[in-house]
């Protein structure tokens, strides 16, 4: 197999031009090419015109011979390298393994655990995606909110209503990320998330994703509950011996026990319950930075302009944008989970406290672009020396949000925020959000340290991209929920001191977004896989 990279096209373009290209490369003709497939396609706006830049693998007869006589630094010869989930172990598995929490990580991980014939049980507080998704449509068009199935917990986890950013940073010589882009693919997802340089799937599409990959479990022997609760674990010994769950739609009823061995942490960064079941039951833990901060609005053909130019080729994508600002304190403040085309969603999931989350559908269509602005926060700043200050830390802002909102989404504009004032007033700029929204003191949710770093970055972001720090760009609070503010300790071999539990996933403090919460969930299963009989769980 032939790799060409750098490879330039027009924006305006078809497969036969790609074709083409690929064959002047090679200095062949195109009908020696037998096949050609995309690894790779990005975007260059550095010069214009704009182009699109693309790598590619094709095969051909007498590729040595041709790679012998060309000098091209853009052409090389590439060895496929297909992911091998391992062999089964030995050690005797007497009951199924239990997985807690559907979102990327539970679900991958439950996934190969099934395919490889473990036949786990998967438990999701929350709902099934399809009735998941009525339940939230209910709350954001002013119904109660159900504290089990919202924007943080049910079947897909966070991520399922969110921008569905499919890129990420995680050094992958083992194809785990590959493999769960491919099974996206086999789900439903479109092709091009293979190959697009920064790879999205929107809400409307994730939900049926990831019933699909749900369904597949269930094909091969597993089961997943819904509305069933984590509440305790029985560890003896040092050991996992089994759980107790509660059923959410039958309060009454008592708990029931499930015996284990085997015991998957993939609960998300919001089970704030669960954190402190763990810290009583003396499982290794420890306090982690995060970041919190504020969602800002702005045109989105403004940030098309700022990415691509004037008089931009209208068949482009959607621009997203990056910013990251160093500010006084010796604090970062950066953009985080930018949504072009996008809203701004009511993610809350405890009574009494509000947090605001961004979310895209798959067409990326609405007149704004959203990201979080969001400053680091650390230990120290938390105050007190609890393993769960981070956890209040956090309640702190959302309960200063929803008093700041009255219980609706609490907007500012940015020029009022730099005042100390509440708006009375839109600008141009009006918000594209899910729930109601109401002017509120968005600068006042946040130690005065923080909103004044927040103001700093956003000002000096504005080098970056003309009119990011323009008055009447839209700030709503309180973006809280970046990352899971604890780190459940765990070993090399993925699990943790406490024997059969294996704390995985965003979480647990080992993933940053789906991508790479599904391929630690993939690691993990292989952890298990490895150690255990598959055929030995019959119980």
């Amino acid at each position: 197999m032939i790799r060409i990279s750098q490879i330039k096209l027009p924006v305006e373009h078809d497969g036969l031009a790609l074709l083409q290209a690929a064959a002047r490369e090679l200095k062949t003709s195109s009908d020696k090419i037998e096949n050609l497939t995309i690894q790779k396609k990005s975007i260059d706006a550095r010069k214009k015109p704009i182009s699109y830049v693309y790598t590619v693998d094709v095969k051909l007869k007498g590729e040595e011979k041709l790679l012998k006589k060309l000098h091209n630094r853009n052409v090389a010869r590439v060895e496929k390298k297909r992911y091998q989930f391992p062999e089964p172990g030995s050690e005797k598995l007497e009951h199924r393994p239990v997985i807690v929490g559907t979102g990327p990580a539970g679900l991958f991980c439950g996934l190969m655990l099934a395919r490889a014939g473990y036949r786990p049980i998967l438990l999701e507080r929350g709902e099934a995606a399809r009735k998941r998704k009525e339940t939230v449509d209910r709350f954001w068009n002013g119904g109660a909110l159900a504290p089990n199935s919202n924007v943080q917990f049910g079947e897909g986890g966070a991520g399922t209503f969110s921008d569905g950013k499919l890129n990420t940073l995680v050094k992958d010589p083992a194809g785990r990320g590959r493999l769960v882009l491919q099974t996206f693919v086999q789900a439903g997802a479109p092709e091009e998330i293979l190959y697009w340089n920064k790879p999205h799937l929107g809400t409307d599409v994730l939900i049926s994703v990831v019933e699909h990959i749900r369904k597949e479990i269930e094909s091969l022997g597993g089961e997943v509950r819904f509305g069933t609760q984590l509440t305790d674990i029985d560890i003896r010994d040092g050991r996992v011996r089994g759980v107790y769950t509660k059923c959410n739609d039958v309060p009454e009823q008592e708990a029931a026990y499930l015996e284990t061995e085997v015991l998957v942490l993939a609960i998300g960064h919001s089970a704030r319950d669960t954190f402190a079941m763990l810290k009583d039951r003396a499982v290794p833990m420890e306090r982690k930075a995060f970041a919190v901060g504020v969602r800002i609005e702005h045109p989105q053909d403004m940030i098309n302009v700022s990415q691509y130019g004037e008089g931009y080729p209208k068949a482009l994508p959607t621009a997203a944008y990056k910013v990251t600002r160093k500010v006084s304190g010796d604090r970062g403040v950066y953009s985080f989970c930018m949504c072009p085309g996008g809203y701004v969603v009511n993610a809350s999931s405890e009574e009494g406290g509000l947090a605001v989350n961004g979310m895209s559908y798959q067409a990326r269509d609405s007149r704004n672009a959203n990201s979080a602005m969001i400053v680091t926060v650390r230990p120290e700043d938390f105050g007190g020396d609890d393993l769960l200050s981070g956890v209040e830390f956090q309640r702190r802002l959302e309960r200063a949000a929803y008093q700041a909102g009255g219980g609706k989404v609490p907007v500012q504009l940015l020029g009022d925020f730099r005042q100390h004032t509440v708006s009375t007033a839109l600008g141009e700029v009006e918000p594209c959000m899910k729930g109601a929204w109401t002017f509120g003191d968005v600068r006042g949710i946040f130690p005065a340290q923080l909103s004044a770093a927040l103001e700093e970055g956003i000002e000096g972001s504005e080098h970056l991209i003309p009119g990011f720090a323009r008055a009447d760009a839209v700030l709503s609070g309180v973006e809280s929920r970046t990352s899971s503010p604890v780190r459940i300790l765990r070993g090399e071999n993925q699990e943790s001191t406490v024997q059969g539990l294996y704390p995985c996933g965003e979480g647990a403090g080992y993933a940053g977004g789906i991508t790479s919460a599904a391929m630690d969930g993939v690691k993990t299963a292989e952890a298990i896989a490895g150690r255990y009989c598959r055929n030995l769980a019959t119980s």
